[in-house]
């Protein structure tokens, strides 16, 4: 430890092998050593004692939607990153839609890379999309360093990124395999949702009929088929369905390559509480019953879902009107996913060693950030500071997401985050951040 710049001593550091009192060297950004807790502190080393705060490594959000550019009134680098950074994220990978243009070409990703040099606050990737025209794009995209590729299999809600059909998907998917990419995939089958009934106006219960489960279950398992004829690597984004689990867990059983995440919304979120109206909680798929919501923590448990992101989707607010067949769907959830996540996995009797997991560690695997994702020796020094019984009470004004529109508005939350770390330098404390710190990454070949 002769060489630290820098030892956060805390009496419960969440590490690969257990939560322990431990002191944490860090030199150059990178973590050095993780030692005894009352290990000497070298000389010109500062030392910062978190007294019995929890030390976490940074969260990684692989699903985050940032709009920028094109639809900065809707979001943004700058505004995403510090609310990223205020939750106790220092890593989010950015999803290609939303922004203008998207990013299926690699001029595409270098207008987007320019925008976001010099905003970002936390450190940020970027996934390419696959399109029913950009087959070629690909694997340019793919050798520019992007993280995977997202698909649709039922229409976005924008007209720039279409959906694949059953063919398209098998050529793009095909495309992929041949060099070992990845394809994240919003799953829900387009012929299912146009039988559901869609009645619209202001009542949850009419949403909830149009986004069937069936559609997502035979989204999935035709995607499962795709993969496992190409032997190649798909991610179900964002799963709703609980009933889809079976398929999963029998396709991973004959040796499917395929992962599966969820989001904070499904797992803390119900359609019971729903009130008429609230579009604030609509999404796609949809927030589910109670009783499918304990299926999905069920596979959280069990393995069958990989991880947990927040699928960070806003807009402006005036596109949350009460009528959820029209109004926009997005659930903000980048500053709140620990805590709400938390606070539910508590009262499940899961650990935070489980929600590192769940939220750090199995998300940097997902993207090949073997850097991030763990307080261990040789790891980027990239820290959450949480008290984890500490609880506070969600106002949306106090949200640093450009339109604070929030599903949580109102509740009460575990888990207060009182800074947050990147390559060993403190980023915010105490609602105070410094200037932008982070860098653009690039898939490690």
């Amino acid at each position: 430890m002769s060489d630290a710049e820098l030892v956060l001593r805390s009496t419960r550091v969440i590490t690969p092998e257990g939560t322990r009192a431990a002191s944490v060297a860090v030199a150059a950004g990178k973590i050095t050593a993780v030692l005894p807790y009352d290990a000497e502190v070298p000389s010109g080393a500062r030392l910062e004692d978190v007294g019995d705060h929890v030390v976490l490594p940074g969260l990684v959000d692989t699903h985050v939607h940032v709009n920028d550019p094109g639809r900065t009134e809707w979001e943004g680098f700058w505004t995403a990153t510090r609310a990223a950074a205020a939750g106790g994220i220092t890593t989010l990978v950015d999803m290609p839609l939303n922004s203008l243009p998207p990013t299926t070409t690699v001029d595409n990703l270098r207008v987007k890379k320019d925008v976001a040099a010099d905003k970002a606050h936390i450190d940020v990737g970027f996934w390419g999309g696959a399109l029913p025209d950009n087959v070629k794009d690909l694997r340019p995209l793919h050798e520019a360093g992007v993280f995977g590729f997202k698909a649709f299999l039922s229409p976005s809600g924008v007209d720039e990124f279409p959906h694949l059909d059953q063919d398209r998907l098998a050529q793009s998917l095909a495309e992929i395999a041949s060099f070992g990419g990845l394809l994240i995939v919003h799953a829900e089958d387009p012929h299912h949702l146009a039988a559901a009934p869609q009645q619209g106006g202001p009542r949850y219960a009419d949403f909830l009929a149009s986004r069937p489960r069936d559609a997502e279950d035979t989204a999935i398992a035709q995607l499962i088929a795709q993969a496992k004829r190409l032997d190649a690597r798909v991610h179900v984004l964002h799963l709703s369905s609980s009933d889809a689990l079976p398929l999963i867990a029998a396709a991973r059983a004959e040796g499917v390559r395929i992962t599966v995440e969820t989001c904070p919304h499904y797992l803390t979120l119900t359609a019971e509480e729903v009130p008429d109206g609230a579009s604030e909680f609509k999404c796609c798929p949809p927030i589910r019953e109670s009783a499918n919501q304990d299926l999905l923590w069920q596979a959280l448990a069990d393995g069958t879902i990989d991880c947990v992101v927040t699928d960070h989707s806003p807009s402006t607010a005036d596109l949350k009107t009460d009528d959820f067949a029209t109004a926009w769907g997005g659930i903000s959830g980048l500053q709140l996913s620990l805590a709400a996540v938390w606070t539910e996995a508590r009262k499940r009797g899961h650990s935070l060693e489980d929600v590192v997991r769940w939220m750090s560690t199995r998300t940097s695997e997902l993207v090949g950030l073997g850097q991030k994702g763990a307080v261990e020796a040789g790891r980027d020094a990239d820290f959450a500071v949480l008290a984890p019984d500490e609880t506070f009470t969600v106002d949306p004004a106090e949200l640093q997401h450009r339109n604070r529109v929030t599903a949580y508005a109102g509740k009460t939350l575990y888990g207060v985050v009182k800074s947050t770390w990147l390559r060993g330098e403190r980023i915010v404390a105490d609602g105070e951040f410094t200037e932008p710190k982070g860098r653009l990454l690039t898939r490690t070949p």
